[in-house]
């Protein structure tokens, strides 16, 4: 006979699926800050031992070699990963800020960040941006061939954020805000729509988030706000979960024009007076547009009540590999063209 499950039980089971994941997060984050602390050990061992007695190559592929007959079945020990050791210890031994964060992202991370990027400030940016993120490693790889660094840090943000919101809130939305967002994930090579640039986004939703950054959860596209008997739609919905408040993306294909600010301003207006809860901060809208003018976006957000940004987007500018071989060069349609002439 069964017994009758209790009614807070689901909540019950919820909150204990929530404890163990916790524990399992936590218990993952130990283990790869030991390995972390063990490579960066035999590193400075290799290096030593290099120092003092002129060890080569030879000498570490033979390290390899034994260690990997002794602990047979474990991974991670190759001559080359052990060089990578060398170097990871090489390059950051000196700069204490980076030898505490190394350890909190993931080996296959570290190597990314050492291969693809030299500037010290720079990496620190990506293990800092990736611990804060949780990008895996081909969302890391991305955001470095998108020179996302460039565009967060040394681009000037457009927004009226400091003198619309306090002090504490309008630090963290600018450090949200990104001044470019790489969108070249879409596939969109030519002119569109707003609509149908709208639909991609949709489509690549999760791809949408990672490039918007930490903390952002979609809520709707077309989101109906009702007000005085009548409806309004904007056109990407987020909500902030460390910022608390509610995200209004208006997409423009074209260069940005002041009325935009002004359509945004009421929009946020509507939210915070209809949607927005009593514990939520205030609503922030973002205009996503293909160019701006920072003289233009600037005096069009001076007088605005409400939080603003404007950035780009950026698509890419390059055909498909997928078509590249299957389309002619224009030699060949240049010879056609001359024989279909001949042949009339």
């Amino acid at each position: 006979m069964n017994k009758i499950i209790p009614s807070d039980y689901n909540a019950f089971l919820k909150t204990i699926k929530s404890e163990i994941q916790t524990a399992r997060v936590k218990a993952a984050r130990v283990v790869n800050k030991e390995l972390i602390h063990l490579y960066w050990k035999i590193g400075e061992l290799i290096v030593k031992k290099q120092e003092e007695l002129g060890w080569g190559k030879s000498v570490v592929e033979k390290l390899s070699k034994d260690i990997r007959s002794e602990f047979a079945g474990v991974n991670g020990f190759s001559a080359r990963n052990l060089w990578d050791m060398k170097r990871l210890y090489e390059q950051y031994h000196s700069i204490s800020n980076l030898r505490q964060l190394v350890a909190e992202i993931p080996w296959g991370h570290n190597l990314v960040i050492l291969n693809k990027v030299q500037d010290a400030t720079e990496r620190k940016y990506y293990i800092e941006t990736t611990i804060k993120n949780g990008w895996s490693r081909n969302v890391l790889l991305n955001q470095i061939k998108a020179k996302a660094y460039e565009r967060h840090m040394k681009i000037k943000k457009t927004h009226n954020f400091e003198k619309t919101l306090p002090a504490h809130l309008a630090e963290q939305a600018n450090e949200t805000l990104k001044d470019g967002y790489m969108l070249d994930f879409l596939g969109i090579t030519e002119p569109v729509l707003e609509r149908e640039l709208e639909n991609r986004m949709i489509e690549k939703i999760r791809d949408v988030i990672m490039e918007f950054g930490h903390g952002f959860t979609f809520m709707g596209s077309q989101y109906k706000v009702e007000a005085n008997k009548k409806e309004y739609f904007i056109d990407l919905m987020f909500y902030h979960r460390k910022l608390k408040c509610l995200v209004a993306v208006d997409l423009k294909t074209g260069e940005f024009k002041p009325e935009y600010a002004g359509k945004m301003n009421f929009y946020l207006n509507i939210l915070d007076d209809y949607i927005r809860e009593k514990d939520e901060n205030p609503s922030i809208g973002i205009i996503l547009c293909a160019e701006k003018d920072n003289f233009i976006v600037e005096y069009s957000l001076r007088s605005l009540e409400k939080p603003v940004g404007v950035s780009e987007y950026y698509l890419t500018k390059k055909l498909p590999v997928k078509f590249r071989n299957k389309l002619p060069s224009p030699e060949l349609l240049k010879e056609k063209l001359l024989e279909r002439d001949d042949s009339e």
